[in-house]
This record gives structure tokens, sequence and C-alpha cells, in this order.
């Protein structure tokens, strides 16, 4: 059996996630879909907030699954048996530091290759950080999460302005 990782924090999960899962889902048996604490960021949701997020997004993809974790990726996959580490690149920017991730990785473990999907076009700006902003601004941000996502966003930006 295929097993690949998708590692991230999906805080929260955006349309640019789902189109990498569901386009990496077709490359393994099982996806696992690593949900991660990240000490340079600061969440909006909490780590079961996004799991379930998560979850809801990709109940439809057969061999998908989420799990949570908080250690070394390479750790982390080579519990899943994992062969795969699947990232999602946007820009020459993301290449770069998903660049030296990966040679980082490799010297970890040699046995898990590190398998890159670029974005759809139409998907290649989003990010996260740019969702949240959005919304924290009182724009529109339901071109890029479901919109069962888009409402917990704005639930959460409502709850932090006082609303």
């Amino acid at each position: 059996m295929r097993i690949g990782v998708y590692p991230g924090t999906f805080d929260p999960v955006t349309l640019g996630h789902l189109d990498i899962i569901k386009r990496g889902s077709r490359l393994v048996d099982k996806l696992v879909i690593g949900v991660t604490t990240n000490p340079a960021k600061s969440p909006m949701f909490d780590l079961n907030e996004r799991v379930a997020m998560v979850e809801e997004a990709i109940s439809d993809i057969e061999g998908a699954s989420v799990v949570t974790f908080n250690s070394l990726l390479m750790d982390f996959a080579a519990e899943q048996g994992a062969s795969m580490i699947l990232r999602g690149l946007r820009a020459v920017a993301d290449f770069e530091y998903e660049y030296q991730m990966a040679g980082m990785n490799q010297q970890l473990n040699d046995e898990i290759e590190t398998v890159f999907l670029m974005a759809d076009v139409s998907l290649q700006p989003i990010a996260s950080r740019l969702v949240k902003e959005i919304a924290r601004y009182g724009g529109p941000i339901d071109k890029f999460v479901t919109p069962a996502v888009a409402a917990r966003v704005t639930e959460r930006v409502a709850r932090e302005n006082g609303r």
C-alpha cells in the first residue's frame, strides 16, 4: 500500500489545500493529512477546530484521513508508514523554502520522497494568512474556502471584534 502524508497547519484549510489533497489522493492508496502546530505561527483556530474543518472538507475524498502531530515531519511520516511527503507549490518563494526542507528531510530519512504538486493556476494566490487578513477587514472570502470554512472564519472574526 502506497501511503502519502500532506502536512500543514491548515489555519484555515483553503480551496488550494483541497486541490492538492484531491490531486495527491490519486497518487497514493492512502493520504494522511497531518495537521500540526507551528510555534512560528499564531493560529486563528485551535488544533481540534482545524482538524474538524479539514475532516469536513475531505469527507468525500476516498482514502484520505486526518491525523494530528507535533513532532518532526519525517518521524510522523515514518509512523504513518508513508513513502511520500506531498507538498503544494504556489510560487518561486514556496519552491526555495520547500526545496531546502526536502533536502533536510532527505538527510533525516532517505526512504521517504518529497513530491511537489503545482497549485492549480486559479488557486495559486490563495494563502491561509491572506484569507484571514481579508476576513479581518470585512472582505469576502468565499472564493478561497468552502462555505463551511467561510462561516467559521467569519464567526471567529466577529468574536475577535466583540460582535
